[in-house]
């Protein structure tokens, strides 16, 4: 397993992010707010984490929604994953939404998503008029029958 090092800076009084267990793959991220947050059916907020962090170039941080709040409050996460950019130093917000029939309630401190680190490669677009087929070729959607 490759380790990487990530300075962060923390404005909250919530612990730092960790890995659950051994084999986690993501740390949660808490929510840095002073009152709690009332999320209606339907709605979407932005909910501070308090930290700042610095991400090693050649990786970026990705937000991604918890199980839990899933499955518990029907709450998930907007733009999933999200991106943290290596060159990014302002606050990690996190985008939820209530996709329950019902309000749901973030409390100071609440787990509200993971956050995961990628090793990312950088593309060199190439302009071409054609290319390669394949057994697929335009395939898109639906193709292989199965829905």
């Amino acid at each position: 397993m490759n380790e990487i090092s990530i300075r962060i800076i923390n404005q909250s009084n919530n612990q730092l992010p960790a890995y659950a267990t051994p084999g986690s793959s993501g740390m949660d991220l808490r929510a840095n707010i002073t009152d709690p947050v009332t999320l209606k059916s339907l709605e979407r907020k932005l909910i501070p984490t308090g930290l700042l962090m610095e991400i090693p170039m050649g990786y970026e941080g990705q937000v991604r929604p918890r199980s839990g709040m899933a499955v518990n409050k029907g709450i998930t996460c907007l733009n999933t994953p999200g991106t943290i950019d290596s060159d990014y130093r302002g606050e990690v917000k996190v985008l939820l939404i209530n996709l329950s029939d019902e309000a749901q309630i973030i409390e100071a401190g609440d787990r509200i998503a993971q956050l995961v680190f990628v090793k990312i490669e950088i593309a060199h677009v190439e302009l071409v008029q054609e290319l390669n087929q394949t057994e697929r070729a335009a395939g898109g959607f639906g193709h292989t029958g199965l829905q």
